[in-house]
């Protein structure tokens, strides 16, 4: 009788906790607004007590959520931050992803290990190529999303031209549940079209603002009082359009990643954001369920299992500690205990496991589906790797890319080799580049999304590992993974010797030149299929 109460309690506690749960990741096109839309959310939370103005700030105080020598110098986002809140007796999971293009990748494996997004949208240049690509991330697992239309500030675009953009160039419906009212000059407020509210409007950065007018629908004479005659005609007219336009919401289609909700505001001045976050904590999901190589895993399952989406080594300075940030997904996660580490196929013992609040950590003795925790690590753990409690499954969907650009590693100070090789193995490691070794004479070529990783490289090779190194251009169109019948395989090898490489995980690479050079292969080796995404 006892064990059974004790189960039971330990089967209340896990489905509590599971509900209390909201993990979502911001992303965006660079300067939306998102790392100021992260730092007002927190804000909200009471996680932090007042709010830098970014863009000023950006150099000596720094937002909360850029910390790297350099994100502070270029005022970027690099890699992704992972904060945690209390909000409405609910646990927010924030990850702030890097914005920046050339550091596509952090973004796509983060998105790995959200249940949710908000999208934030610049008003004045509407969706933008970036954005594209990463709604296109979105929906390889239909992840719902929220839209967040940022910066009204500004003389921006008009709202429903705004609307039609994200319908055609996103390819999904959408959903707006407030309103602006004016833009730019002219902004007078937002009204609250999912709560039946307005909320007027006056520019505060550094506080909260619940100057909130409770009304009874668009036709309260109450809005007569509160807003000039010809803002609210405009107002009430466009409501209508709105409400003729756009379907009712509809909560299911939303979970499925087929209607976006859509929010007005500006970060930046504090406004229109608690309207998102009241709305984000009611309709997003808790922790979804997810899929191993064998089955499906429920978050409500008892057994812990969880996976590494993201390394960070380095994050004091002062300490050579390397970070794995792991998403829990079914069981509780207890620090001290032994975990099944799929790929090593041995125990591992956790006893250091800590919650970020930005940069700011502190040890966590439990965690619960849907948190992120991060692991210390002295080089067992990578990227995609599975924990659990002893299954052989191993957690799907954190692909590489093919690559961009290309250029090959030249050591510029011999005594150092050592420094270099380790410095290499564990910035690829963290996922901030690829390395390619040739089969034939060992040469070393890292390629990257974007010009801007080869220069974090650079600065961290030497900053952190005293290596020095230099990157020479090298003719590469495309780096592509090679699968087949091994016969196929070993007569292609055989024939393209000096063209193949391996990447870190002894995979067989295909170096390609041009595209068509890369087309006239294909063609010629019909039983050998080339990708490029690394997971095929």
């Amino acid at each position: 009788m006892h064990t059974f109460a004790a189960n039971f309690e330990i089967d209340m506690s896990l489905t509590d906790e599971i509900a209390k749960r909201r993990t979502f990741g911001i992303i965006a096109h660079p300067d939306a607004g998102k790392t100021t839309l992260t730092e007002k959310l927190l804000l909200f939370g009471g996680a932090i007590q007042t709010a830098g103005a970014v863009k000023s700030n950006k150099i000596d105080m720094g937002t909360r959520s850029d910390w790297m020598d350099i994100e502070k110098q270029r005022g970027i986002s690099v890699a992704t931050s992972v904060m945690g809140f209390e909000y409405k007796n609910l646990k927010i999971n924030i990850l702030d992803t890097p914005g920046h293009a050339d550091f596509a990748e952090d973004t796509y494996r983060t998105l790995t290990a959200v249940d949710s997004v908000i999208m934030v949208i610049d008003c004045v240049k509407g969706v933008e190529g970036q954005t594209e690509k990463l709604m296109e991330v979105c929906r390889m697992r239909n992840t719902p999303v929220i839209c967040f239309i940022n910066k009204l500030d500004r003389e921006g675009q008009d709202p429903f031209d705004l609307l039609d953009e994200i319908e055609q160039k996103l390819n999904i419906k959408v959903r707006p549940m407030s309103w602006p009212i004016g833009m730019g000059k002219s902004l007078r407020g937002v009204y609250n079209i999912y709560e039946n509210n307005l909320n007027l409007y006056e520019a505060k950065a550094q506080k909260l603002v619940n100057d909130v007018v409770e009304i009874n629908g668009i036709d309260d004479p109450k809005i007569d009082e509160q807003l000039p005659e010809s803002a609210v005609a405009e107002l009430r007219e466009e409501i209508e359009l709105v409400n003729g336009v756009y379907d009712e919401f509809d909560s299911e289609a939303y979970l499925s990643g087929k209607v976006a909700p859509v929010f007005f505001g500006s970060a930046v001045n504090n406004f229109g954001i608690r309207e998102l976050l009241d709305c984000f904590t009611e309709i997003a999901p808790p922790p979804v369920p997810r899929f191993t190589d064998d089955r499906e895993i429920k978050p409500s399952e008892d057994k812990f299992s969880g996976f590494i989406f993201k390394i960070h080594a380095n994050m004091d300075p002062k300490h050579r500690n390397r970070i794995a940030f792991a998403r829990i997904c079914s069981g509780k996660f207890q620090r001290g205990s032994n975990y099944y580490h799929v790929r090593h196929d041995k125990k591992i013992r956790f006893s250091n496991a800590t919650a970020f609040m930005a940069q700011q950590k502190e040890t966590v003795d439990e965690a619960w589906p849907g948190d992120i925790v991060g692991l210390y690590d002295t080089g067992n753990l990578k990227i995609g790797d599975t924990l659990n409690e002893g299954e052989k499954g191993i957690y799907k969907g954190i692909p590489s890319f093919s690559p961009e650009l290309f250029k090959e590693v030249i050591n510029l100070d011999a005594m150092k080799s050592k420094q270099l090789e380790k410095g290499l193995a564990q910035l690829m490691d963290e996922g901030v580049a690829q390395l390619f070794t040739y089969e034939m004479g060992a040469r070393k070529v890292v390629g990257t999304v974007g010009a801007l990783q080869f220069e974090v490289l650079q600065h961290r090779l030497l900053n952190e590992y005293s290596a020095k190194v230099q990157f020479a251009q090298v003719n590469i169109f495309k780096a592509c993974w090679i699968g087949g019948e091994d016969s196929a395989i070993d007569a292609f090898v055989k024939d393209k010797y000096r063209h193949i490489a391996k990447d870190k995980e002894g995979k067989l690479v295909f170096m390609a030149e041009t595209k068509a050079w890369l087309q006239m292969v294909e063609e010629n080796f019909p039983n050998v299929k080339f990708h490029s995404i690394s997971e095929f």
